[in-house]
């Protein structure tokens, strides 16, 4: 079996295989700052006084004037949320005619990270 190998081997060796030219190296793309690019996407930014748990029966028994009391005291800073996602804390001001929000506090989100994404 070992010349039978061998004479295999012996044979393999000889053969000459044309082998494909190499393809060229793909062209390199040049690298996007994502951080630009995550700094242009819109999002909602909303204040949330509080909240409370009702039942349905008692949402459908709303009607003007009526009082729900919420789980926030009076006074207390309110949470910012964008897109939902709580982030800090504020209390309203008034800016011009409308109102406006003065940060006191931002938490749970790094809003400095896409700096260091550099």
């Amino acid at each position: 079996m070992n010349e039978k190998s061998t004479e295999l081997d012996d044979l393999l060796d000889d053969l000459t295989v044309d082998a494909a030219p190499p393809e060229p190296p793909a062209p390199v793309r040049p690298r996007r700052d994502l951080s630009q690019m995550l700094r242009k996407i819109q999002v909602t930014l909303t204040l949330e006084v509080g909240s409370t748990e009702i039942a349905l029966d008692q949402l459908m028994e709303l009607e003007h004037g009526s009082v729900l009391e919420l789980d926030a005291l009076a006074g207390a800073p309110l949470v910012i949320k964008v897109n939902g996602t709580a982030i800090g804390r504020a209390e309203v001001v008034v800016s011009g005619e409308n109102y406006g929000l003065k940060v006191l506090e931002l938490t749970d989100l790094d809003l400095l990270a896409l700096d260091s994404a550099r």
